[in-house]
């Protein structure tokens, strides 16, 4: 709900603001050399069925007009269910065959249906080019690659005696450990309240395959992200 909602507010606020917008760009002497941004930020995995929330900070550093270098940190939390479709063909197997021997000894309920519950914690890490558009006073867009590691924890809590054993299978501890690389796409825009303030409304898109032990498939990761910018450091050179 939250993705269709974002993109035509995205689109609808960029177009009404460059509707109103003077054609005079901004200048170097108005661009300040660095910017902070710290705000909300909502994950959404839909082939996991995984929501999380939490913040997103960013650090910024313009080279010129048109380019900048950044760092990009965000963590959120959220949850979702560990359904057998989700695992590998091993991990299918393994779980299968559990479930099994235990109909077998008469020990599976009619209709069990294996979902584990589980708690994610995640974090990303990326750092990179940026370039920006400043075509427009009041507002500046920004598109940029996206690359860097994400971390999650993933804690499992079994709901009945037959999902703890599986669980004790597949993750004695019943907590999970993951790193992995990323790649995607990302931008937004910043409605410039004043020379050293904004507010920043982005959204990425990045693919990823955390636990591939245990997940059979990779897979697309949305984050969108609002908060306020702030600019500092004096203005960067004037074009030459």
């Amino acid at each position: 709900m939250l993705r269709k909602l974002f993109f035509p507010s995205l689109a609808f606020t960029a177009l009404a603001l460059m509707a109103f917008t003077s054609s005079a760009q901004q200048r170097n002497s108005d661009i300040e050399r660095f910017d902070a941004y710290g705000g909300f930020a909502y994950f959404t995995t839909p082939d996991l069925n995984l929501d999380e929330h939490g913040f997103h900070f960013q650090a910024g550093y313009n080279l010129t007009h048109s380019m900048a270098l950044g760092f990009d940190y965000s963590n959120v939390t959220g949850h979702n269910s560990l359904t057998p479709n989700l695992l590998t063909l091993s991990g299918q197997l393994q779980v299968q065959t559990a479930l099994n021997d235990l109909a077998l000894a008469g020990l599976l309920p009619p209709g069990y249906q294996l979902s584990v519950p589980t708690g994610a914690s995640t974090q990303t890490f990326a750092a990179g080019p940026e370039l920006t558009i400043r075509h427009f006073v009041p507002v500046t867009f920004f598109v940029r690659p996206d690359l860097g590691a994400i971390r999650e924890v993933a804690r499992l809590h079994p709901a009945d005696p037959i999902a703890a054993l599986i669980v004790q299978g597949l993750a004695p501890s019943g907590t999970k450990i993951s790193w992995a690389s990323f790649y995607g796409f990302g931008g937004g825009m910043d409605w410039n309240a004043s020379k050293h303030l904004a507010l920043r409304v982005q959204v990425d898109e990045v693919y990823n395959h955390l636990f591939n032990d245990l997940l059979k498939d990779a897979r697309w990761t949305t984050r969108l992200s609002i908060g306020p910018a702030f600019r500092f450091g004096g203005p960067i050179p004037e074009k030459k």
